[in-house]
């Protein structure tokens, strides 16, 4: 690198720190007078702050679970539903957030998509976690199965031993797919706004599909200009307006 770029490429890369830590640090601002809102019960303006946090690039499961509890009490129970959602998406033991879930779900009369069976048990492990698992899984066999092969005497264990970490590897990459294209997965969206027709066509005019609360599931399929077509529940699909709906995953 000639010698009067060093010194620009470093003030670029404290510039981009710099501007990095401070918005880190306005997000933490926005947060704690978004706690402050929400005990005074300035429920709006407590949306407004923790959304400004997550706008500004934080993504935690507290973050979205208190602004989920935050939209509940302002009144945007769709919008509670989706936060709640988000929450879950990255920790998906939390309690509170499931519990508050099914609450707004009942008071919204909330549409949900149809589980397979096996979904209530991949949805316990986020998509980074079952990354990990097939990736340490996988790497374990192959050095187990090259060591069987390469051992001048083959014991039979760590052969066993190599299939039993490649079939979990395995496992769990299946499980990484159907996760990430099944009903909880990358396309999954909530329905945020109210009364919203799902139809059979891109235009307001055209016959309705179903009717979809707000806090609806649906699956994205595909997008055409201002509609998204969707899998709908009740193993519909249909278009809905684009700013109606909003992916649980950021």
């Amino acid at each position: 690198m000639k010698s009067w770029l060093r010194p620009l490429v470093s003030a670029l890369f404290l510039a981009a720190f710099v501007s990095a830590t401070d918005a880190q640090a306005e997000a933490t601002a926005d947060i704690a007078k978004a706690n402050q809102e929400y005990q005074a019960e300035h429920f709006a303006e407590a949306v407004s702050l923790y959304q400004s946090a997550v706008d500004a690039g934080t993504r935690n499961a507290a973050l979205f679970y208190n602004l989920g509890n935050a939209s509940f009490r302002a009144g945007e129970t769709g919008r509670a539903i989706l936060n709640y959602q988000r929450a879950l998406a990255l920790k998906p033991g939390h309690p509170e957030a499931r519990a508050n879930l099914h609450l707004a779900q009942d008071k919204a009369k909330a549409l949900e998509l149809q589980s397979k069976w096996w979904d209530r048990f991949i949805d316990r492990a986020t998509p980074n976690q079952l990354s990990v698992a097939a990736m340490v899984a996988f790497w374990i066999g192959i050095f187990c199965l090259a060591g069987w092969v390469l051992a001048a005497r083959r014991a039979p264990l760590r052969l066993l031993g190599s299939v039993f970490a490649l079939v979990v590897a395995g496992v769990s990459a299946t499980a990484l797919y159907a996760r990430e294209t099944g009903r909880d997965g990358r396309d999954l969206a909530i329905v945020t706004g109210d009364k919203v027709n799902a139809r059979v066509a891109t235009a307001d005019n055209a016959g309705s599909v179903l009717a979809l609360p707000a806090g609806s599931e649906i699956k994205v399929l595909s997008t055409r200009g201002d509609w998204i077509y969707a899998a709908l529940p009740k193993d519909l699909r249909g278009w809905i307006p684009t700013n109606s709906a909003e992916r649980v995953r950021l």
